[in-house]
């Protein structure tokens, strides 16, 4: 039975507008926290720029650099001639920080954990927390592997499960989860994984706070150079074994055009930073300012939990009369009932504009503090 394409695809839009659900695009005309949309002044809340890297002087320099050294683009996959002495570079750096033997560049942090569950997780089962990132759940599913959900930041549902399994196992998890803000028991994980003799595989996207830990052996540190480093871009690091099969299997990373030289240098820069003692100030900023929201947070991402789908829209519509930015996250991001304001926060951000922030959810959203 043939299918009218555009009957169908309009047929599902409709769909979408009348759940409510309705998503599109608008334009933010900024270069930090602070910009316009549709000509409104607007403070954003929203960005994971989480140490203010994207506008940091030394960043945007190396990447201008880079570009007049390299041009735009690569040109072609990294196994073709794609590769640049700055990918490479930037890969021994990202090794040493995460001190790992070898680290491998993807596009991004999406593809990065396509590539690395879908070469890894042949042959084996994937135990995957129920509150993993959409890029982790689709790595699964890439993978082809048997893949079972254990219950959110519990290692001894883990060891259940691991004690069940007589083959290889692989066990995955957000360090710090994109909706609550919440971290994973890292080390009780890695524990157990470690008894099992199960690879563990972090999701390291938003650990902008997190101390760095000596994780030996079995496991596989996935990251972004899109939040904390303030550029464009994903990696793994890990075993040198294992990075190296990532290089000569990953389809994500073998068959797409290599990054562009500016990112990779605006990366490699930002991260000389966050090494450094101005990195040990962002983050103490940062820290600042999460403890002036909620005290003791582990993470920049605030969820202000409202439940009603319409309430959290009419929220955020509120807000952005203030000028304050925040994105109203429903479902299918997060489950039923659990609709919520997302506040991302910046070492960016002034203290004038967190007083915004603060004013405006007391007005908009009375019970924000619980």
């Amino acid at each position: 039975m043939t299918r009218d394409w555009l009957d169908w695809a309009e047929g599902e839009l409709d769909g979408i507008r009348s759940a409510g659900q309705w998503r599109q695009p608008r334009d933010f005309d900024a270069a930090g926290p602070d910009g316009t949309i549709d000509g409104r002044p607007v403070v954003s809340f929203a960005s994971n720029d989480y140490l203010g890297l994207t506008q940091h002087p030394a960043v945007v320099a190396a990447a201008h650099a880079a570009l007049d050294r390299w041009g735009a683009g690569s040109g072609s996959a990294r196994l073709i001639v794609g590769s640049r002495p700055v990918h490479h570079d930037l890969e021994a750096a990202l090794a040493d920080w995460k001190s790992s033997e070898a680290a491998v560049l993807f596009p991004t942090g999406f593809a990065a954990n396509l590539g690395v569950l879908s070469t890894l997780g042949k042959g084996a089962v994937i135990l995957s927390d129920e509150l993993n990132h959409a890029s982790i759940i689709d790595g699964c599913r890439l993978s082809r592997a048997e893949t079972k959900v254990f219950r959110h930041a519990d290692p001894a549902h883990v060891d259940e499960l691991l004690a069940g399994h007589g083959g290889p196992a692989i066990v995955v998890t957000d360090t710090v989860f994109s909706m609550d803000g919440d971290e994973a028991p890292v080390e009780k994980l890695a524990e157990v994984c470690a008894d099992r003799g199960a690879l563990l595989v972090l999701d390291e996207a938003h650990a902008v706070l997190a101390p760095e830990l000596a994780l030996d052996g079995a496991v596989v540190r996935v990251g972004t150079l899109s939040k904390t480093l303030g550029s464009l871009g994903g990696f793994a690091a890990g075993p040198r074994s294992l990075v190296d099969l990532l290089v000569n299997r990953a389809r994500s990373y073998i068959f797409t055009t290599a990054s562009t030289p500016a990112d990779m240098a605006a990366a490699a820069a930002a991260l000389a930073i966050v090494r450094s003692p101005e990195g040990d100030a962002l983050r103490a900023r940062l820290r600042q300012s999460i403890d002036r929201l909620v005290p003791g947070h582990p993470s920049p991402i605030v969820p202000v939990v409202i439940g009603d789908e319409a309430a959290t829209v009419a929220a955020a519509a509120a807000l952005f009369e203030r000028g304050v930015l925040v994105p109203a996250i429903r479902p299918p991001t997060v489950a039923p009932g659990t609709s919520r304001l997302r506040v991302a926060l910046s070492a960016a951000h002034t203290d004038e504009q967190l007083d915004a922030l603060v004013a405006g959810l007391d007005a908009c959203v009375p019970s924000w503090r619980g």
